[in-house]
């Protein structure tokens, strides 16, 4: 099996990665290291074992013709991107160049070179827009959808980008799906919500519940004297594992049945959790009362993201494993221990 992984030294990339080495697949790591984090992955997935590592940037169309067309892997994962909501307002230029030239690289370089690929795209629920138009109510700790008591399936709610972020990801996203019906290219979009876990570099833009948890370590520390919160802290998302994560692309890998389809995934309900209530958990397991300062909300921000996972349980018989307890108690251990 010889796989191919744009963007691989990222959070869910390595992850990825490492499980290929293990399996001895023929692993190709793709990724310009411009993230925070990615050069200390690229070193751990060299304690795995071997794979070629290719330091190309993704909105570069020769680099990326090249190496698909001298690799012709069975299986793609195009992770890489700019993941930042806050960072695409500021730089939309770089927002776009990365998510969309990038990923039309990547398609036209399956389509001209290795037709028989099957390529699985990690898009964002940030192509639904902030879903103003749902009707949302608010309790003492989170927000609350309704009428979406199971989450959000793919077929629930329409798209509606806003944001550079959101409008050069749903653009990846459908050129994805539409080079499956014009191209009969195998290609599969999986929405994310929020996922976690080990080999997360998080920072104040993206990976809240790592960011979060390191927040709460300096001031358990005494290192800052109260934790800055965007909106109120009733936001609420579900939270996916990173073991469910690399179980889920690895089970669609090669699957006819995902073929064409976009798909939300999330931790789903039961895994769902907003901030205050994070920061509650945090409380308990770290024995400390935090102290919070709430800033106006952020653009284009969703109240209630939740994933309905329905479509996938058909689909691959697959579900999370990771309880939300469970997968922070490993992040923390993994942040605690971390520079």
């Amino acid at each position: 099996m010889k796989i191919l992984i744009n963007g691989g030294c990222g959070f869910l990339g390595s992850n990825l990665a490492s499980y290929g080495i293990q399996k001895g697949f023929q692993v190709t790591v793709l990724d310009n290291l411009s993230r925070i984090g990615s050069k200390e992955n690229l070193k751990w997935l060299q304690s795995y074992g071997k794979f070629d590592f290719v330091n190309i940037d993704v909105a570069d169309e020769a680099d990326v013709f090249d190496i698909v067309a001298n690799t012709q892997p069975d299986g793609i994962f195009h992770l890489a991107g700019q993941v930042a909501m806050t960072t695409s307002i500021t730089n939309p230029d770089l927002d776009f160049r990365t998510n969309t030239i990038g990923s039309f690289n990547i398609l036209e370089a399956i389509r001209r070179f290795s037709p028989n690929s099957h390529a699985i795209f990690s898009s964002t629920n940030k192509v639904y827009g902030d879903l103003q138009e749902i009707e949302i109510i608010e309790n003492d700790t989170r927000y609350i959808a309704p009428g979406y008591c199971s989450g959000f399936g793919a077929n629930d709610i329409h798209l509606n980008f806003q944001s550079p972020y959101g409008c050069s990801k749903g653009a990846a996203d459908q050129y994805f799906l539409d080079y499956n019906r014009i191209y009969n290219l195998n290609t599969t979009v999986f929405r994310h919500s929020s996922m976690y876990g080990g080999r997360q570099f998080s920072t104040t833009d993206q990976g809240w519940i790592g960011w979060f948890i390191s927040e709460a370590i300096k001031f358990q520390k005494g290192e800052i004297s109260e934790i800055a919160i965007a909106g109120n802290g009733k936001q609420v998302r579900d939270l996916l594992y990173i073991s469910d994560m690399v179980d889920l692309y690895y089970s669609a890998l090669g699957n006819e049945i995902v073929y064409g389809k976009a798909f939300n995934v999330g931790g789903g309900n039961e895994n769902s959790m907003s901030i205050i209530e994070l920061f509650n958990f945090l409380s308990e397991k770290m024995n400390v009362e935090f102290r919070f300062k709430f800033n106006e909300s952020r653009i284009s921000d969703q109240k209630i993201f939740v994933s309905n996972n329905f479509e996938l349980e058909q689909a691959l018989n697959w579900f999370p494993k990771c309880t939300k307890e469970q997968g922070l108690e490993n992040m923390i251990e993994w942040v605690t221990k971390t520079p």
